[in-house]
């Protein structure tokens, strides 16, 4: 009989273990060392330049409103609105070259809990700032930047540190970045609106990054304007704002905001010509 009743246990659990049975599957629990060693649960998937390309197309031309209202149509309500303290530095009201869509390479910066450079010579100060841009807050993601990347930074917003500034934003902008989005600041505004590389932040920050902040990691989700931005997701940017659209769901986003747009150019159109108003590219 025990032998029976052993079989008869080995058998359900064989079963449950298939996916056949009610028995609820072993829990899998990380490794403790791993977890103390730092463990990421969000996995960065990576895409190919060919599929990134395929994506921006369903995308162009299309504004903040339209998309937002594209994530509403796929249940993504309120998701992926940044805060409305991220806004462009700079506006083209005639050809709206402060826009960009744009496929998200993301890199965070914490603050540092190293001392400051203290009292030493101008050439010592310079050597200690330069190792501290080699070795603490350097910008690894710089490789990765491609045509149509989307820049997003997770800074700390109420340090006063320009981790961009007009100099590396070019670097960026050579690459193929379209735009940058970040959570805190940027300095030398003054020439990145006359370079015009559209930038989207929250305020001028004057220092530099040596001995205020470190880089802690490249292509992993970062949060921006109080929404998660994964590698790889659609970023919109426009006076509106910045909207973030996952992956997933873009290509369903896309198709809903371009009929918005399509609808919205045809009747301003036809309201233009009754009030004698002349085109412009806002309804060509």
């Amino acid at each position: 009989m025990k032998t029976i009743t052993r079989l008869i246990v080995g058998t359900l659990l064989g079963v449950a273990g298939l996916g056949l049975g009610s028995a609820p599957a072993a829990e899998t629990r990380p490794d403790i060392e791993a977890l103390r060693a730092g463990t990421n649960f969000i996995p960065t998937r990576v895409f190919s330049f060919e599929e990134d390309q395929r994506l921006l197309e369903a995308f162009r031309g299309l504004r903040v409103a339209d998309v937002t209202d594209g994530m509403d149509a796929v249940g993504l309500q309120n998701i992926g609105l940044m805060d409305p303290s991220i806004q462009p530095l700079w506006r083209n009201t005639q050809r709206f070259t402060h826009r960009f869509v744009g496929i998200a390479v993301t890199a965070r910066y914490v603050p540092t809990q190293e001392p400051p450079a203290g009292t030493r010579s101008i050439e010592a100060y310079d050597q200690w700032a330069a190792d501290w841009y080699r070795t603490r807050s350097s910008e690894p993601f710089v490789s990765l930047i491609r045509p149509g990347t989307a820049l997003v930074i997770e800074d700390a917003p109420d340090a006063d540190v320009g981790s961009i500034g007009s100099n590396n934003i070019l670097v960026w902008k050579k690459r193929g970045c379209v735009g940058v989005v970040t959570s805190a600041t940027a300095r030398d505004t003054d020439e990145i609106i006359t370079e015009k590389v559209p930038l989207y932040f929250r305020r001028p920050g004057r220092g530099i990054r040596p001995g205020r902040n470190e880089i802690e990691s490249v292509n992993r989700p970062v949060v921006v304007g109080g929404v998660l931005v994964k590698p790889g997701d659609v970023i919109v940017a426009d006076r509106d704002g910045v909207v973030v659209v996952p992956r997933d769901k873009a290509l369903a986003v896309a198709s809903y905001a371009r009929r918005i747009l399509d609808s919205d150019k045809a009747a301003r159109r036809r309201l233009y010509k009754e009030l004698g108003i002349p085109e412009d590219d806002s309804v060509r």
